[in-house]
């Protein structure tokens, strides 16, 4: 079972998702159980880390790209956090094609995973974050173009 706290608006949800079997799920909302039946089947969660190559070219111009992560929008729209909570890895890079659903990042809040996915399809115009990073609710994690 998986639990989340939302605040919506100025309104607070706990959030306990039960039972997830194909594309059905049973969430708790406040107390009060929903049966919820998603658009196509959960992807099973798989928690073996993912060997990625060193981008040892790449390391010369990463100074350059340091001040980079900072601008909320270089003409296009951000993947915004829905909570406060650090940044623990970042799975996209600038340049990246990214479908709607795929996993960019994942933020730690209240000790728990929580993998930030894209709303929509792009490419990656700027990293906003760094690994590490305490951030906000609402912050720009990525941009997308």
């Amino acid at each position: 079972m998986k639990e989340y706290k939302y605040k919506i608006n100025g309104n607070e949800y706990n959030v306990a998702v039960e039972e997830l079997e194909g594309n059905k799920a049973n969430v708790t909302v406040n107390g009060k159980t929903y049966e919820v039946e998603l658009d196509r089947p959960a992807k099973p969660e798989v928690t073996k880390p993912v060997a990625r190559p060193a981008a040892a070219p790449a390391a010369a111009p990463a100074p350059a790209a340091a001040p980079a992560p900072r601008p909320a929008s270089a003409g296009g729209a951000g993947i915004k956090a829905p909570l406060p909570g650090v940044i623990l890895d970042i799975k996209v890079k600038v340049g990246d094609a990214v479908a709607k659903g795929q996993t960019v990042a994942i933020l730690e809040a209240m000790k728990m995973e929580n993998n930030i996915n894209a709303d929509r399809e792009g490419t990656v115009v700027s990293i906003n974050v760094e690994k590490g990073q305490s951030i906000a609710e609402g912050t720009d994690i990525i941009t997308l173009g």
